[in-house]
């Protein structure tokens, strides 16, 4: 199938694109189309009017700033799995975006496309929920960051208001001596993730002194393992306690069946994919980020 008809502008700049989202009409911006094109072609979604927003320079800029990493939301799968700043202070990055799909994907997907999105089986909602991360928003009444809980809000829904835009997402560095993971099962290389999970683990003397575990495939968003936190917090770390923290991280949870597994499968992935990434991360903290 082809999508229906529609209009089409190529923003130049953001006050443009936004003077588009703001006349009027079922209005969507298209970065990669990776995956917005597909469900237009299916007839899923039918705006009226695209509005183009990759000839803005500044959206696709990879920058340090304010104690962190600005990645604007153009950036490319491809150009941040290879961006200097990001294997520098964020090598988790690149562990995971090599679970993104295929080449040809990562080469034309963006962040922003994927955040959007809102796939809860994606990589990127995992990522953001994982660092802390605030995504910088643009719209009518001007500029506002939110956290990622407060971004996904079901399967394919967001907080985006509209004629809002994404444009950036911020993520905080970590401290020196930080290790991070990251794990991802699926069918094969490149199909939707079954269930994933990211952690962070810093160590003082032995002690863990900062814990966070995200879980992605097995929600409606993706989420933190907040037991499996506290339960690590403030104790020194072993395999056992990884291995008793890695069960909180089911805790609760009732996963969605679909056709890629039932129910059931990704509740026992769960502590699986979990104890993998606290014992890796545990493992990098030790001599600090690898």
């Amino acid at each position: 199938m082809k999508p229906a008809a529609f209009e089409y502008l190529a923003a130049k700049t953001l006050d443009e694109a936004l003077s588009a989202l703001a006349s009027g009409g079922d209005a969507k911006v298209i970065a990669g189309g990776q995956s917005l094109v597909p469900m237009m072609n299916f007839r899923l979604v039918q705006p009226e009017f695209l509005v183009d927003i990759n000839s803005i320079p500044e959206l696709s800029d990879i920058e340090e700033r304010d104690g962190g990493l600005k990645l604007g939301a153009l950036v490319r799968h491809a150009q941040s799995l290879k961006s200097p700043e990001a294997l520098r202070h964020f090598p988790i990055i690149a562990e995971t975006l090599q679970h993104v799909a295929h080449v040809a994907i990562r080469n034309r997907g963006t962040i922003g496309g994927s955040l959007v999105h809102a796939d809860p089986a994606a990589e990127w909602p995992l990522l953001v929920t994982l660092l802390d991360a605030e995504l910088e928003i643009h719209g009518p009444d001007g500029l506002r960051r939110v956290a990622p809980d407060e971004f996904f809000i079901a399967p394919l829904v967001t907080g985006l208001e509209d004629g809002e835009i994404l444009t950036a997402v911020h993520l905080p560095y970590l401290p020196a001596g930080t290790g991070t993971a990251f794990e991802e099962v699926s069918q094969r290389a490149g199909d939707f993730a079954i269930a994933s999970a990211g952690a962070i683990i810093a160590l003082k003397d032995g002690i863990v002194a900062e814990a966070r575990l995200a879980l992605g495939g097995v929600a409606d968003t993706a989420i933190r393992a907040r037991a499996a936190e506290e339960h690590l917090l403030g104790k020194t770390l072993t395999t056992e306690l990884m291995a008793r923290a890695s069960q909180f991280a089911a805790e609760g949870l009732e996963p969605n069946a679909d056709l890629h597994a039932s129910s059931e499968y990704r509740l026992h992935l769960i502590p699986i994919v979990a104890r993998r990434v606290l014992e890796r991360a545990s493992r990098r903290a030790e001599g600090g980020i690898s």
